[in-house]
C-alpha cells in the first residue's frame, strides 16, 4: 500500500537541485524552505502546518535566522517534505519503504556515508564482532570511531548519546567475545576509551552528569589496561572539566595531574589540549597566574607541532581558533575583558553557524566580557544572537550559559532598556 504524501511534499525535481542537495547536507533548513517555496511552490504557512514549526519561525529561517539542530526537528522536516533520510544523515525513514519512494537500505547508507555521517545509527549500521579479530578490523573500527566523532560537530548530546553508547557497549561486547591476540585486545581497550570519552562527552552536553562521571572513569581504566597514557590523561582532563561546576578547586588539582607526565613525545595538538583544559580549570578556580601558564604551555605545543606529525583523531580538532576561545573564556571568568574580547571576537568571526551549539555556548562569554566592560548593548546584541543559535539544539549547556548572562545583566543594568527588552525576548 501506498503512503500517502502530505502537500509539503517536494517535487522530485526540487528534490534533484544541487543547491538543494547542498542545503539538506548542510541542514541549512532556511534555504531549503526557501527553495520549496521559490521552485515547489510550496508556501512557509503549510510548511509550518506540516513541520510542526510556528510561521513565524519558518519564516525566520528562511531569513537566514537561526538553525535546525534538533534530531526529532529535522526528522518531522524531512517526513513533512519527504525527504530521504539519507539525504540529511538520518536512517531510511518508514515511509521510505512503501510503495514508488522505498529505497533499498544499502544505498541510503552510502548516500549517508557520502555526506560524512555515515553509521550515524548503531541498531541499523553497528557491525558485527566477527569471531576473530585482527589488525585490519581494528583499523576499520577505528576510522568508524572517527566519522562518528564528527556528528558532535553539529549536533548536541541529547541526540548523539544514544550513537556514542551503543558503539562503546558494542566494543565492550567484542572484547568479551571474540578471540584476539595480546596486542589487539590493548588496541581494543584504548579504542574502547576513546568511545567511552566520546560516550562521556555526549552525556554531560546532553545534561546527563551523573553517566558523563561513570563513562570517563571506565575511559581512565580501560587507558591505564590498554597502556595508552594519553588517553588515561585525557580522561583525567575531562574529569576536571565537569567537575569544574562542582568544585574548582579539586577542578584545578585533577587537571594538574592531567598535565604531570606530558613530554616531548606527547603528540602536540594532546599536550595543547590538556593544558588548556588545565588553564580552564585553574580560572574558574580564580588561580589568574595558574592560568596564565597553562595557556602559554598550550599555546607553546601547538607552535612546535610538526605539520608531519600524526595526531590522534581526538586531539586533531585543537588549533589556534581553539586556544583563542579557551583563554577568551578563562579571561571572561577572571573578569579581564580586555584581555577576553579580542581573543573571542577574533575567533568567533570565522565560525560557521553550522557549529550552532559551539558558537552559541562561546557567544555567551563574549557577551558576558562586554557586561564585564560596561559595554550594555554589545552584550546584549551577543547573547540575543547565541539565543538564536541555540534555538533547537539538543545540549543543555548553551541555554545554562544564556541564563547566567541574562541573569548577571539583570542584576547590574536592571533599568537599561536593552535589557528589560532582552528579558522579554529570552522568556
Amino acid at each position: 500500500m501506498t503512503a500517502i504524501k502530505p502537500p509539503t511534499a517536494l517535487p522530485h525535481s526540487v528534490l534533484e537541485l544541487p543547491e538543494m542537495r547542498e542545503a539538506l547536507a548542510a541542514h541549512d533548513f532556511g534555504t531549503v524552505f526557501q527553495l520549496a517555496r521559490q521552485e515547489g511552490g510550496i508556501s512557509y504557512s503549510k510548511i509550518a502546518a506540516e513541520c510542526g514549526i510556528k510561521p513565524e519561525r519558518v519564516g525566520a529561517l528562511a531569513r537566514g535566522q537561526g538553525r535546525v539542530e534538533s534530531y526529532a526537528k529535522i526528522a518531522a522536516i524531512a517526513d513533512a517534505l519527504r525527504v530521504p533520510g539519507s539525504l540529511v544523515g538520518l536512517a531510511a525513514r518508514p515511509w521510505e519503504t512503501s510503495g514508488q519512494e522505498s529505497i533499498k537500505r544499502r544505498d541510503a547508507l552510502q548516500a549517508a556515508g557520502a555526506l560524512g555521517l555515515a553509521a550515524s545509527l548503531p541498531d541499523i549500521l553497528a557491525p558485527s564482532a566477527p569471531r576473530r579479530i585482527g589488525s585490519s578490523t581494528v583499523a576499520r573500527l577505528r576510522e568508524r570511531a572517527a566519522r562518528l566523532r564528527r556528528l558532535d560537530d553539529v549536533l548536541g548530546g541529547g541526540d548523539t548519546y544514544r550513537v556514542y553508547v551503543s558503539e562503546y557497549q558494542e566494543t565492550k561486547r567484542t572484547l568479551r567475545t571474540a578471540i584476539t591476540s595480546e596486542g589487539i585486545t590493548r588496541d581494543l581497550l584504548a579504542l574502547l576509551a576513546e568511545q567511552a570519552q566520546q560516550a562521556g562527552w555526549a552525556a554531560f552536553d546532553g545534561g546527563r552528569a551523573r553517566e558523563a562521571t561513570t563513562l570517563y572513569r571506565e575511559s581512565q581504566s580501560a587507558a591505564a589496561e590498554a597502556g595508552a597514557g594519553d588517553l588515561a590523561r585525557n580522561a583525567l582532563a575531562f574529569l576536571a572539566y565537569q567537575a569544574t561546576d562542582v568544585d574548582p578547586r579539586v577542578a584545578a588539582g585533577i587537571a594538574a595531574r592531567s598535565c604531570q607526565a606530558i613530554s616531548e613525545e606527547t603528540p602536540a595538538t594532546v599536550r595543547a589540549l590538556l593544558w588548556e583544559r588545565c588553564a580552564w580549570a585553574c580560572a574558574v578556580a580564580g588561580e589568574a597566574g595558574a592560568t596564565e601558564r597553562a595557556l602559554g604551555a598550550a599555546r607553546e605545543a601547538l607552535a612546535a607541532a610538526d605539520a608531519g606529525e600524526p595526531q590522534p583523531d581526538w586531539s586533531s580538532w585543537v588549533d589556534q581558533a581553539e586556544l583563542d576561545i579557551m583563554a577568551g573564556r578563562c579571561w571572561t571568568t577572571l573578569r579581564r575583558p580586555l584581555r577576553a574580547v579580542p581573543l573571542l571576537v577574533r575567533a568567533l568571526a570565522d565560525f560557521d553557524d553550522a557549529h550552532a551549539r559551539d558558537k552559541a555556548l562561546y557567544s555567551t562569554w563574549l557577551a558576558e566580557a562586554y557586561a564585564t566592560a560596561g559595554e550594555v548593548e554589545e552584550a546584549v546584541t551577543v547573547t540575543v544572537r547565541a539565543a538564536e543559535l541555540a534555538d533547537g539544539v539538543a545540549s543543555t549547556r548553551p541555554r545554562r550559559r544564556i541564563g547566567h548572562v541574562v541573569s548577571t545583566l539583570v542584576t547590574e543594568y536592571p533599568s537599561v532598556p536593552a535589557v528589560v527588552e532582552l528579558v522579554e525576548r529570552v522568556n
